[in-house]
């Protein structure tokens, strides 16, 4: 939509929730929803025209925009509805939402347009390549072999791990040519949907899900909760099948991209169709063509993590939320929205259907699908021939330990070995130990800027904070009392891989850590070699707990979760079933019988015990019980105000202010000022306060009241401070 105007009012990537107010020269009409670039003090900012006026606004003085930079709207109006929705639900800034769904390249002012593309291809002058040729240069034989199958672009090669010194060789001599094509941006592309494979015979349950999804006629939105093995991927894949038939696009988010590439790959063998893939790994350019690719229908699927919901589609017709409670889909922080929340909104404006998958369904969907606002499908069968996985307890009071480990656990593990089946051990501690101790006075190493110890790690001889990232040298002496005699306490993964390969020298270890994948590509090869049974023992962090398919993995324990058990955080519990859950559907995936240990201290505990006799679901419902009991979310809504200063009593003092503009109203409460779980980190004390309502409506209202209010507090200038809606972390 076009208009003239005198005045438009342009929405900036700035922390205020207001827009401004800037002068029109230009001849051609303003266009809403373009962007402009203006002067913002002593820069030039890129900002969304959101609405045009005659007259500027009583003893204001209105300076001129630079340039408009679009002929039309960046966005269709279901997605401008979408983002100005999620401004107002998030009570965050309308120019911050508008910059987090634009690529890099676009906030920076650059054209919408594709960006030249380099590809790769093959001369007359290339060898031909025999079991016998170019055995000293294996990777020049490499990228002949791939250009052998088509042309290849520059990505292609570098995700192949062919070097850029490889392929100049190649072109210096004569093998090899490179070309520049720049795509056409054409309104809109067609894709025809085929089929790769046949899609796998489904059981009844599977059967079940699939019709009740096929039915559906506009919006609706279903839990698909599945045991894990139970075959969610394959309804993912046959419900999405009808989609694509009839020629409409499909949006899948997962939560991590790195962990979730075996799902990315079945997508890509079951569908000859144009398939994009979003995640942080991209660069801007592959970002902005993703982007378009998926705004002009040259895409069919689009699979990404949390930002990807904001992608422009030319026709969706479906989104599936893959493991919907994952944690990673609630942004931390800026503009801290829920991906999973605004998929079910954008599913909404669209009128058309949105599947949530999950083995451990977050507790307020749960609650939905209890309460019959989404449709409830289970899978409570494992697909295929894999049977249900054994549960064991190992009660470690009074029995000698070993790097975590105990003798029954070390026992079993010998068995699997011997076997030749493989073994996961799951412990969420990076580093080799967690702290570094003196065994003379008890001094431990405790970072200064943190309210948390130093993690030790051992081959890199440093101390490492995990929370502010300050690193120092593992010290030679106690800082208290002088002594030598410096100990390690607790176990980490390193420690642990360290101890089995002593322990079991015939037998393969592979650690996977943040500390073990750092460098891109390393998590990718690690996966690909567990699951192809290169290694024996598999050792690591939350990493390894979901997404992922090890056919030979027959045993997994859990060896340290009893720190989760007495947390003072309300969604431990569950965090922790989930973890549990999760972990567990590792083992006995194919046609092995699987068997899942658990270590603890407290094998009575109420959680253990429900978890290992009644399963995820009876532990959730009966946790959603408590909660309605206590008044806790998902029955009473929450808005969190962090703050944070490094001095404590101006925090504290800023945070009183804010909860004393708190109006008296029925069903409104305010809790705190509060210490976060981690009271100081990197420096700054951190407080928080609780606001809680019975209505979504009325948080909205009362959140909208306090900012007018908030804005005439001066000591919020001098600490940082934010709000976060429907907020999923305490620490």
């Amino acid at each position: 939509m076009t208009q003239s105007s005198h005045y438009i009012e342009v929405a900036l990537p700035l922390p205020l929730r207001r827009v401004f107010t800037y002068q029109y020269t230009l001849a051609k009409p303003a266009v809403l929803g373009a962007r402009v670039r203006v002067p913002f003090g002593q820069r030039q900012l890129i900002g969304i025209i959101t609405e045009t006026r005659a007259t500027a606004p009583q003893g204001f003085e209105a300076k001129p925009i630079v340039a408009q930079l679009d002929d039309d709207a960046v966005w269709q109006p279901e997605l401008w509805q979408l983002l100005s929705w999620s401004a107002d639900y998030y009570q965050h800034s309308q120019g911050d939402v508008f910059a987090n769904a634009l690529p890099v390249l676009l906030r920076q002012g650059k054209p919408i347009g594709y960006a030249p593309i380099t590809y790769f291809e093959l001369t007359s002058n290339a060898p031909d390549v025999d079991e016998h040729a170019l055995k000293r240069a294996p990777k020049q034989k490499q990228l002949i072999e791939l250009l052998q199958q088509g042309r290849l672009s520059a990505t292609q090669v570098k995700q192949a791990q062919i070097s850029t010194t490889v392929v100049t060789a190649a072109c210096d001599k004569g093998w090899v040519v490179s070309v520049e094509e720049t795509p056409i941006l054409d309104a809109q592309q067609h894709w025809t949907m085929a089929l790769s494979e046949d899609p796998l015979a489904v059981n009844q349950e599977q059967a079940v899900a699939l019709s009740a999804i096929k039915q559906i006629d506009g919006h609706a939105c279903c839990l698909l909760e599945g045991v894990t093995g139970s075959g969610k991927t394959e309804v993912y894949l046959q419900a999405i099948e009808e989609v694509l038939t009839a020629g409409r696009q499909v949006l899948v988010l997962v939560p991590e991209i790195g962990l979730t590439m075996q799902t990315i790959k079945r997508f890509k063998q079951r569908f000859d169709v144009p398939v994009e893939v979003l995640h942080s790994n991209l660069n801007d350019t592959e970002r902005l063509h993703a982007w378009l690719n998926s705004r002009s229908n040259r895409a069919a699927i689009v699979i990404g993590t949390r930002s990807a919901i904001f992608t422009p589609f030319a026709n969706l017709g479906m989104i599936v939320v893959d493991e919907e409670h994952d944690l990673s889909y609630k942004q931390q922080d800026g503009f801290r929205y829920h991906a999973r929340d605004i998929a079910i909104k954008r599913a909404q404006l669209l009128d058309i259907p949105i599947i949530l998958g999950s083995a451990t369904p977050a507790l307020e969907t749960l609650s939905n699908a209890v309460n019959h606002r989404y449709h409830w499908l289970q899978l409570t069968q494992r697909a295929g021939v894999a049977e249900q996985v054994e549960h064991e307890l190992i009660d470690l009071k009074g029995l000698p330990m070993q790097a975590g480990l105990s003798e029954p656990l070390l026992t079993q593990i010998e068995a699997e070995l011997n076997k030749h089946n493989q073994v996961l051990l799951f412990l969420n501690r990076r580093g080799f130990a967690p702290a570094l101790m003196c065994h003379e006075c008890g001094w431990i190493a405790q970072c200064k800027r943190c309210d948390a110890y130093y993690t030790l790690h051992q081959a890199q001889r440093r101390l490492h904070c995990h929370h502010c990232d300050s690193q120092r040298p593992v010290p030679k002496q106690c800082e208290q009392c002088g002594s030598t005699h410096l100990i390690s306490h607790g176990v980490g993964t390193e420690q642990l891989e360290d101890f089995l390969n002593e322990r079991f020298p015939e037998h393969s270890v592979l650690r996977i850590d943040r500390d073990s994948t750092r460098r891109k590509g390393e998590l990718d090869a690690h996966l690909k070699s567990a699951s192809e049974h290169k290694h024996h023992i598999l050792v690591g962090t939350q990493m390894l707990a979901k997404g992922h398919h090890f056919p030979n993995v027959t045993l997994v324990a859990l060896l340290d979760v009893d720190g989760a058990l007495y947390s003072a955080d309300f969604r431990a519990p569950e965090r922790l079933a989930q973890l549990f859950t999760q972990v567990s559907g590792r083992a006995g995936r194919a046609h092995k019988r699987g068997r899942v240990v658990l270590q603890t201290h407290h094998p009575e505990h109420d959680l253990v015990q429900d978890l290992l006799n009644n399963g995820y679901q009876h532990f959730a419902l009966t946790a959603l019980a408590e909660r309605q009991a206590t008044s806790l979310p998902p029955f009473k809504h929450w808005a969190l105000v962090r703050a944070e200063s490094t001095d404590k009593a101006q925090v504290v003092e800023a945070l009183e202010q804010m909860a004393a503009c708190l109006p008296q109203v029925d069903g409104v409460m305010g809790v705190g000022p509060i210490p976060a779980l981690m009271e100081k980190r990197a420096g700054r004390y951190r407080y928080q306060w609780i606001l809680q309502t019975s209505s979504r409506k009325q948080r909205y209202q009362v959140t909208k009241y306090l900012l007018s209010q908030w804005e005439n507090l001066s000591i919020l200038n001098r600490i940082r401070w934010s709000l976060d809606i429907d907020p999923q972390d305490f620490t």
